[in-house]
């Protein structure tokens, strides 16, 4: 660009502007050639993406009427119906939590159990015998433990026990092996061991062979001491989901209890029984007097729900937790209070099976008729049946679930 300047008297500047560059006419048409190529690439970009998002709406709406068409297929019926079937699948995660929980559990006690019984050995404490042989022999996993409370004046009711509802001999054997229940008279020894009392029990055993012998001093007011030991006795010498304490003059049906409790397999820590609540007993001198009364309130109180002392079970967790504790927990003068107070403050599962009660004929037979066969039979008012050794047989007979049932029974 230059600047020049005019003479004259219109004195001024004039700008001089470059020569313009000229595109030739072939250039021009090969540019215009060009972008028309360039456009019909972007237009054809343009238009092949939404020509496949509407194939793929046509094809979900093709998938989707053929789903609307499958469903009225009475071919596939049982397809359509597994979706659906919530309730089943949460009850198989709740019961597989039961299971997870009733594991956690059992490993809870039993690595309690053994830190205890390192501890002792540690101690310089030595090893029980009962100790020895559940660590000498691992034994095949039992349904039920079953230990009928016993005295050394109950010969006659053992008797009639054995004549009834406890199988012998083979059968008892039998018993263990093919339906996995443990069951044995349970009694301790004498003020004077190897006294007269002690021999008769020790020929008794040798003739039946059905004793579980505890190192415990008999006696009434002992009750909850023996229990005690009942539980951390059986819990080392048979591996079992539950251990079940019952009076020797009750009548039980072994199937029906075995059924009964196999239904709370998978739950952890289990207390079933016949739960009660009777009242505190102040006054000295009356059955059933509490002599530590005080510690349940105001007088005409009433004790904490627990299972009545005639049949009641427990799952292995908790035999293991009383064998661990039986130093220290209290004793109540009552041995079915005292085993209520020991799990009062755990987390327990009380089952109320008013099976576990019934009363003796007719209240069990006309149930039985029913179909709602009874797990023990006995009569409140005697705390057991009455004249038991006498009566047990017609209470058999006429509540009895059959040997049969026993023998068919899968647990």
């Amino acid at each position: 660009m230059s600047f020049k300047s005019r003479g004259g008297g219109g004195g001024g500047f004039v700008v001089e502007l470059p020569s313009r560059s000229f595109v030739s006419k072939k250039w021009t048409l090969l540019l215009c050639i060009g972008c028309f190529c360039a456009g019909m690439l972007f237009t054809s970009r343009l238009w092949t993406e939404p020509e496949t998002r509407d194939l793929t709406r046509t094809t979900r709406t093709e998938d989707g009427l053929k789903l609307v068409l499958d469903g009225c297929d009475p071919s596939i019926k049982n397809v359509k119906r597994e979706p659906k079937d919530v309730l089943g699948e949460v009850s198989k995660t709740h019961n597989a939590i039961q299971t997870l929980d009733k594991t956690i559990s059992n490993l809870e006690m039993e690595l309690a159990a053994a830190r205890a019984t390192q501890e002792s050995i540690l101690n310089g404490a030595p090893i029980s015998d009962n100790l020895k042989v559940a660590e000498s022999s691992k034994k095949r996993k039992y349904l039920m433990v079953v230990g009928i409370n016993t005295a050394f004046s109950s010969r006659k009711r053992r008797d009639s026990v054995r004549a009834t509802w406890l199988p012998q001999g083979e059968k008892r054997k039998k018993l263990e092996e093919e339906k996995g229940i443990i069951a044995r008279f349970v009694i301790g020894h004498s003020a004077t061991s190897g006294g007269i009392l002690d021999r008769a029990i020790e020929a008794e055993d040798r003739k039946h062979g059905d004793f579980l012998r505890l190192d415990h001093v008999e006696g009434y007011l002992e009750l909850s001491a023996k229990t005690k030991i009942y539980f951390a006795t059986a819990v080392a010498l048979w591996d079992a989901d539950f251990y079940v304490k019952v009076d020797d003059d009750v009548h039980v049906n072994i199937a029906t209890l075995g059924t009964t409790l196999a239904r709370h397999r998978s739950k952890p820590r289990v207390y079933i029984g016949c739960m009660k609540s009777g009242p505190v007993l102040a006054q000295k001198g009356v059955r059933y007097h509490e002599p530590e009364y005080w510690k349940f309130g105001e007088e005409g109180n009433k004790y904490f729900r627990h299972a009545t002392g005639q049949l009641y079970a427990i799952s292995k967790d908790l035999a293991t937790y009383v064998s661990i504790n039986q130093h220290v927990l209290h004793k109540y003068a009552n041995e079915d209070v005292s085993l209520g107070a020991w799990f009062i403050g755990l987390d327990v599962v009380h089952i109320d099976d008013r099976r576990l009660c019934c009363g003796t004929p007719p209240d069990c037979e006309w149930k039985a008729q029913a179909g709602n066969v009874c797990v023990a039979s006995f009569d409140w008012s005697c705390s057991g049946i009455c004249k038991s050794s006498e009566r047990i047989k017609e209470v058999h007979r006429r509540c009895g679930e059959g040997e049969n049932a026993l023998w068919s029974a899968t647990f």
